[in-house]
């Protein structure tokens, strides 16, 4: 039976996937976010949060529960702002991947 690529075990030195592909995807909305002149209340909130993503992946496979802490935060901080939403999506289906069992 195949399974979809989201649920492939980690081998090798690669680290988890699932850390690189929050990774990239912060990486994403950030960049949106820098390019996104608007003002935004609380940007300064959105990008330390963003941070926070990038630095736990770094560090290896994070807990679901500061990884959800910090996406609150981050929706929050951006609203309803349609120019960031797909990133967003794909921030919070990357957080997501963590807490599915596997």
């Amino acid at each position: 039976m195949l399974r979809s690529v989201q649920h492939l075990p980690v081998t090798g030195g690669e680290g988890d996937l699932r850390a690189s592909r929050l990774r990239a995807a912060a990486s994403r909305l950030h960049r949106e976010l820098a390019a996104y002149r608007a003002e935004l209340r609380d940007r300064d909130i959105a990008e330390e949060e963003l941070a926070a993503l990038t630095a736990m992946a770094a560090r290896g496979t994070p807990e679901p529960a500061p990884l959800h802490r910090s996406l609150l935060l981050i929706a929050g901080a951006i609203g309803s702002v349609s120019a960031l939403s797909a990133a967003l999506r794909e921030v919070r289906a990357a957080v997501e991947a963590f807490s599915e069992p596997g």
